[in-house]
């Protein structure tokens, strides 16, 4: 046991700064989202009364009738559009600006199915994106703090072995999960957010994306290509740790661990909208 916990230490981390970042930034959009919400509707005998007294009107000028009426369709595009620049159910391209988003979709929006060539150039995006250097070495520190893999030893010589190790395991997987099992199973690898419900509905929507996604046609299908993905990289990397690290329960715990982490990554992705449209107003 204490085995398990020293190599998901790492990953755990990661796992709880997802949810401390979640879950008060959403408490706090979703309690200004109630607050600006009209509290009372007009009674209906007051529109009665109103549309009465607009209807005792007897004289109207012609050339006033006729402005007044091409004037109405930019007062009501006008009004469709959001006057506080909302930002809802809008998702970026990166969070924060840095962490890479390419594969979140903003709610009720629909896109063509993508081709093997854009799931490849999406999963080299997210493997060799700048900001994955960082995340990885991130982790590489803190495993090394831990020192969860006691083979690669402290210092620079030990922090680059981390490193590497970290960030093959990132590249592995998002090619696994992100292309090559999407291609093979013809399923959309991509994000799609809800963006509208309670926080519980949402939560659990966005983590069992980890079960559950498109087909390429559009249909739901059991998401084969994040579960045996991120299997098949747990799998892979038993090929370059040390032999120490290659048992089973090893091997089942690293893939335990992308799965979870995919998961706590599609809830914060869910939420961004809100926590953008909250605090940071960001735009593509």
């Amino acid at each position: 046991m204490r085995e398990l916990l020293r190599i998901a230490a790492p990953r755990r981390w990661a796992l709880a700064c997802l949810a401390s970042l979640i879950l008060p930034a959403v408490a706090m959009a979703q309690s200004s989202q109630q607050a600006a919400a009209p509290s009372t509707l007009p009674d209906a005998p007051a529109i009665a009364q109103s549309a009465d007294s607009s209807s005792s009107v007897v004289a109207v000028d012609p050339q006033t009738q006729s402005s007044s009426t091409q004037a109405q369709p930019q007062s009501s595009s006008a009004q469709a559009q959001p006057q506080d620049g909302s930002l809802e159910g809008k998702q970026t391209k990166r969070i924060l600006f840095v962490i890479p988003n390419f594969r979140s979709v903003s709610a009720d929006q629909h896109l063509p199915p993508q081709s093997a060539m854009e799931k490849f150039k999406e999963s080299t995006q997210d493997s060799f994106d700048y900001s994955s250097v960082i995340f990885a070495g991130a982790l590489a520190g803190i495993a090394q703090a831990e020192g969860s893999t006691r083979e690669f030893h402290q210092g620079a010589a030990g922090y680059g072995r981390y490193f590497w190790h970290t960030f093959a395991d990132q590249a592995d997987e998002n090619y696994q999960v992100e292309f090559i099992f999407p291609v093979i199973f013809r399923q959309d690898p991509r994000f799609y957010t809800l963006g509208h419900g309670g926080f519980v509905k949402r939560a659990i929507y966005s983590f069992d994306r980890v079960l559950i996604t498109r087909t390429d046609s559009g249909n739901e299908s059991f998401n084969a290509s994040e579960i045996i993905g991120a299997g098949a990289a747990a799998g892979i990397s038993d090929l370059y740790y040390p032999s120490q690290e290659r048992t089973w329960t090893k091997t089942g715990q690293r893939w335990l661990l992308n799965v979870s982490l995919d998961g706590g990554t599609f809830i914060f992705k869910e939420f961004w909208p809100d926590i953008n449209n909250k605090f940071f107003h960001q735009k593509d």
